[in-house]
């Protein structure tokens, strides 16, 4: 996809905006990679704040590494994600991911983590509810793989700010961020971040607060 000259320096200068505003977000909080996989599948369609509820229940049942969660009964993993909404979908979605990372990588994050980004994109995608930003989250946050995360935070930025059209693709989207800016995993983690504290206090869904927007005007 071609787009207009200057939009690059643009998406750079957003960035710039944003931290200078915001600062580092030290995202994704978690004690560990396996904490931010269950906390990147539960958290579709849903607040953080609820998914910090149910990582809270899974710890306090003790069930925070992959041989534990996999034993975990439905109905008991159901009841323990519950504020996260569709509980019993996302129970087969952690179950679902679970096989595939004790099939495919013995549930070794190491072993996953030296897998090339190409090929274990591919494989996340291939996993019953694992959509494209849920893989990404999976790659950027959890593995440590250069990918930008593109979520509707970033293509309500992206819309309003009337640098992509709202009809734009996911792919489309994350070409222009992976084009613009230069391939390092820290930069991507980072701006991904701000791009949500932007969404959630400046650039919401309803009732935006366009004109006290750090990025007003870029």
């Amino acid at each position: 996809m071609i787009y207009p000259s200057g939009t690059g320096s643009r998406i750079n200068r957003i960035f710039e905006r944003l931290y200078s505003h915001f600062g580092p977000q030290h995202w994704w909080p978690a004690d560990s990679s396996f904490e931010v996989i269950i906390g990147a599948i539960l958290t579709q369609n849903t607040s953080w704040s609820n998914v910090e509820k149910a990582i809270s229940a899974i710890k306090k049942a003790g069930c925070l590494n992959p041989r534990a969660l996999f034993k975990c009964p439905h109905r008991k993993l159901a009841r323990l994600i519950k504020s996260t909404g569709y509980y019993n979908l996302k129970a087969k979605r952690l179950r679902s991911f679970l096989e595939f990372f004790f099939g495919a990588y013995s549930a070794d994050i190491s072993r996953m983590g030296r897998r090339d980004l190409k090929t274990l994109r591919r494989q996340l995608l291939e996993v019953k509810g694992i959509g494209p930003e849920t893989a990404d989250s999976i790659l950027l946050y959890a593995l440590n793989k250069p990918v930008f995360v593109i979520d509707a935070y970033t293509k309500r930025m992206l819309c309003r700010h009337h640098i992509l059209g709202k009809d734009a693709s996911y792919e489309q989207s994350q070409d222009l961020f992976m084009r613009s800016l230069k391939n390092d995993r820290k930069l991507f983690n980072e701006y991904h971040a701000l791009i949500v504290k932007m969404g959630k206090e400046y650039c919401r869904k309803r009732n935006p607060r366009c004109k006290e927007c750090p990025i007003h005007g870029q």
